[in-house]
């Protein structure tokens, strides 16, 4: 199973540069999640004073926001994607996440939903996600 792991930043954090320690621990930590084969891929995220949302209602046509968002509780800061067995393993590997000044955080960890998590889904657009995954990963 694929799990986003999501690190949470808040408005004191968001655009702050990371310490050079939490920059070696983490690492570190992706390191261990490489050897053991279940880190996939992981990102830090620019601040949101860099970012835009587009707000779509309705009918009218899509509206950009510009950053930087206030709204603590949605800010995203970086992101894993891991392979695990199940979500139990994926919470113990973020359990060990480096934390060197004991700052309050918060990580939401959610699992990507694969083809079969659609009741909807027919044949077709299956077999065009494969086709589109696979032409995807050769251009990585």
């Amino acid at each position: 199973m694929r799990f986003m792991v999501i690190v949470k930043t808040n408005e004191q954090t968001d655009g702050k540069a990371p310490s050079a320690e939490l920059l070696a621990e983490m690492g570190k930590f992706n390191e261990e999640m490489v050897k053991a084969g279940v880190l996939l891929a992981g990102e830090g995220l620019t601040p949101s004073s860099e970012g835009a949302r587009v707000v779509f209602d309705g009918t009218e046509a899509p509206k950009v926001v510009d950053g930087p968002f206030t709204e603590s509780k949605e800010l995203v800061g970086g992101f894993w994607i891991l392979q695990c067995r199940d979500r139990e393993e994926c919470v113990e590997w973020i359990k060990r996440m480096p934390n060197p000044e004991g700052e309050h955080g918060e990580v939401e960890i959610r699992r990507v939903a694969e083809a079969s998590d659609f009741e909807n889904m027919t044949p077709e657009v299956a077999e065009l996600e494969g086709r589109l995954r696979a032409q995807s990963a050769q251009g990585a």
